[in-house]
């Protein structure tokens, strides 16, 4: 079965066809992150207007790179949410006008489900249960993975996001937006050890997560000390990732934990990887490939693939700016 997926939750246009939920036959990203770089962040209005520009390309040349035609297609995969509104419309209108001009099934998915299904795609085999890890710009949780669409939330972040908490320090710092991989590079050069900051703890749930409070400390430090970037990068960095850890550790403890999988653009940051392989030395840990870490269209063909039982979503179905994965 050739699915053509699409992905249009922020300010990645992205389009894929994948073979039988596996193999990936092409995927195009086509990102407007630098024109977002000039405001901080992602500017809606301006992503959408580069999606409705650039969609039509990316599908064609997706489609072309698979070197399938569009009647080889069998299902039309979208993402319905979670992501900004506009942008959301925009992929599943264009996937609603497919589905129906070639007569193919159409199937909603979940965008942040689909990043941890990114870690799974090239899998004969999923251990189960397992502890699953989204780490990314708009979200941070930990949830049990009984089976692929089946899941029980452990936590979340109360305030931000850790991808959203590095772009804020990043801009503390002076550093261009995304902050990720400005701070990740910055780190390299600077002492972990340098400034005592500390994560957030939630008293409800121990397992949540709270960085506003972090972010704020960096503040702070920059404010009344002389400092260099490199300490406070690698300062920061360290404490968020620490944080993680010791919660994913803890989680893993809680359940028969087979394995673990990774979603979510943060993913990518090498010392994250380090750390967890640290810590969960005789724990499988299954990480996206890098081309699948940041947002695309191959996780969402992927997971549609999986998803489709035969029956077509309508084409009345809504997008969502907010789905829990459970």
């Amino acid at each position: 079965m050739n699915v053509l997926g699409i992905e249009t939750t922020c300010d990645e246009t992205a389009a894929s066809v994948v073979a039988s939920g596996k193999q990936i036959l092409s995927n195009v990203v086509a990102s407007s992150a630098d024109l977002h770089a000039q405001y901080g962040g992602v500017f809606p209005e301006l992503a959408c207007r580069c999606h409705i520009e650039t969609i039509e390309r990316v599908i064609s040349q997706a489609i072309q790179l698979a070197d399938v035609s569009l009647e080889q297609l069998d299902l039309i995969a979208v993402a319905k949410g979670p992501g900004l509104v506009g942008a959301l419309l925009i992929g599943m209108n264009t996937a609603k006008g497919l589905s129906l001009s070639l007569k193919k099934p159409l199937i909603g998915v979940n965008h942040v489900e689909a990043h941890l299904y990114a870690s799974m795609m090239g899998l004969s085999e999923i251990p189960l249960p397992a502890l699953g890890i989204v780490l990314s710009g708009g979200h941070t949780f930990l949830i049990k993975i009984l089976d692929v669409g089946s899941y029980t939330p452990l936590s979340t972040t109360v305030d931000d996001a850790i991808g959203e908490a590095f772009d804020k320090v990043a801009s503390l710092l002076g550093l261009p937006y995304p902050g990720g991989p400005h701070i990740e590079a910055l780190a390299k050069n600077g002492n972990p050890g340098k400034y005592p900051f500390k994560a957030g703890q939630v008293k409800e749930n121990p397992l949540d997560f709270s960085f506003s409070g972090l972010k704020t400390n960096v503040l702070y430090t920059i404010r009344k000390n002389p400092f260099k970037k490199e300490d406070i990068a690698a300062s920061f960095q360290e404490t968020a990732f620490l944080d993680i850890v010791k919660k994913a550790k803890k989680a893993s403890q809680t359940f028969p934990c087979q394995a673990i999988f990774f979603g979510g653009g943060v993913t990518i940051n090498q010392r994250l990887r380090e750390m967890f392989e640290i810590t969960f030395d005789s724990t499988p840990l299954f990480w996206p490939p890098k081309e699948l870490c940041l947002d695309n269209a191959a996780m969402i063909a992927g997971l549609g693939f999986k998803k489709y039982i035969g029956i077509s979503d309508p084409l009345d179905m809504e997008v969502k700016t907010r789905i829990p994965v459970a």
